[in-house]
C-alpha cells in the first residue's frame, strides 16, 4: 500500500470501545445492555440498517451520520459480547474484514486486472468459490446465503450466484417473456379457484397459487436484476409513493368531510386519480 493511502486509527473509535466496555461492566454498567445477547440484538441491528437506508433516501446528511453511528454501535456491541465469551474481539473483526478486502481485490492490492465493475464482481465470485473450496465446506454456489434474508434480496443473491457461473438469461426481453408466462400460470390457477366446488379442492388450489405466485415474484426479481434495479429498493419506493398518494386521498376526502369507508370504489378511484395528478 502506498504511503498516501495509509491511515491511522481514529481516537473516537477507541473511545467508543471503552464506552461499550463500561456499559457492559457488571459493576456500574447499564442494566439493559447487560441483559443483551447476540440473539436479542438482531431486531435492533435490522432496524438500524433500515434506518440507515431511510436516511440515505432522505438525503439528510446529518441523519445519515447519526444512523451510521447507530449501526456501528451494533457491530461494537456484538464484538464486545464475543470478547466477553473469549471468542474474538473488535480488533479481530476489523482484521478479518481487512484481510478479506485485500484478498478479494487483487486488482487493487495485487497483480490482477479488472477494467470495469462487471469484471470486479465476476472476479469477486470466483475468489469466494475458491475460498469455500479451500475451506472444505459447502462448495455450492448457494453456500452462505442467509436463510432469513428478505425474500426479494434472497432471490437476488440466488440469481447472482447462478449468473456468476453462466446460468442466466441472455437479456431482459427473455426474462420479460418468463414473467408473462408465470403470470399466465397464476391466472389459470386463480380461474380454477373460482369454480372449485369443495373446500379440499380450494385448499389444494390455494397452495398451487402460492407456488405460482412465488415463481412469478422470482421472475420479477430476475427482470429487475437484468434492468440493473434492486427489487427491494424499487418496492420500497413504490410503497412510499403509494402511501404518499393515499394520504392525499385522505386529505381530499377530509376537505370535503367525506368518510373514506363510506365512499363507493368509483368515488375512491376518482380521488386517487386526483391525488396522482396533484402529486405528479
Amino acid at each position: 500500500m502506498s504511503e498516501d493511502l495509509k491511515v491511522t486509527a481514529l481516537p473516537q473509535m477507541q473511545r467508543l470501545l471503552e464506552i461499550m466496555a463500561a456499559l457492559r461492566n457488571p459493576n456500574g454498567g447499564c442494566p439493559w445492555d447487560l441483559q443483551q445477547t447476540m440473539r436479542s440484538l438482531i431486531p435492533y441491528t435490522l432496524e438500524e440498517a433500515y434506518e440507515v437506508a431511510a436516511a440515505i433516501h432522505s438525503g439528510d446528511v446529518e441523519a445519515i451520520r447519526d444512523e451510521l453511528g447507530d449501526l456501528l454501535f451494533q457491530v461494537v456491541f456484538y464484538a464486545r459480547l464475543a470478547e466477553e465469551s473469549g471468542d474474538y474481539d473488535f480488533d479481530q473483526v476489523a482484521a478479518a474484514i481487512a484481510d478479506k478486502l485485500v484478498r478479494r481485490h487483487p486488482h487493487v492490492f495485487g497483480d490482477a486486472e479488472a477494467n470495469d465493475a462487471t469484471e470486479v464482481l465476476r472476479q469477486w465470485e470466483q475468489i469466494k468459490r475458491q475460498e469455500r473450496a479451500d475451506a472444505a465446506t459447502d462448495t455450492s454456489v448457494f453456500a452462505d446465503i442467509p436463510q432469513n434474508l428478505p425474500g426479494l434480496l434472497q432471490a437476488m443473491k440466488i440469481q447472482k450466484r447462478c449468473a456468476a457461473v453462466g446460468f442466466d438469461w441472455d437479456n431482459a426481453e427473455q426474462v420479460l417473456a418468463k414473467v408473462r408466462e408465470e403470470l399466465d400460470e397464476v391466472t389459470v390457477e386463480l380461474n380454477d379457484l373460482q369454480v372449485a366446488s369443495s373446500e379440499a379442492e380450494q385448499a389444494k388450489l390455494q397452495d398451487r397459487i402460492e407456488d405460482e405466485m412465488g415463481d412469478l415474484l422470482f421472475a420479477v426479481v430476475n427482470l429487475a436484476r437484468h434492468a440493473k434495479v434492486n427489487p427491494e429498493t424499487a418496492l420500497g419506493r413504490a410503497n412510499q409513493k403509494f402511501m404518499r398518494r393515499f394520504r392525499q386521498v385522505e386529505a381530499l376526502a377530509a376537505a370535503e368531510q367525506r368518510e373514506l369507508a363510506q365512499q363507493p370504489l368509483s368515488e375512491l378511484e376518482l380521488l386517487w386519480q386526483q391525488a396522482k395528478r396533484e402529486l405528479s
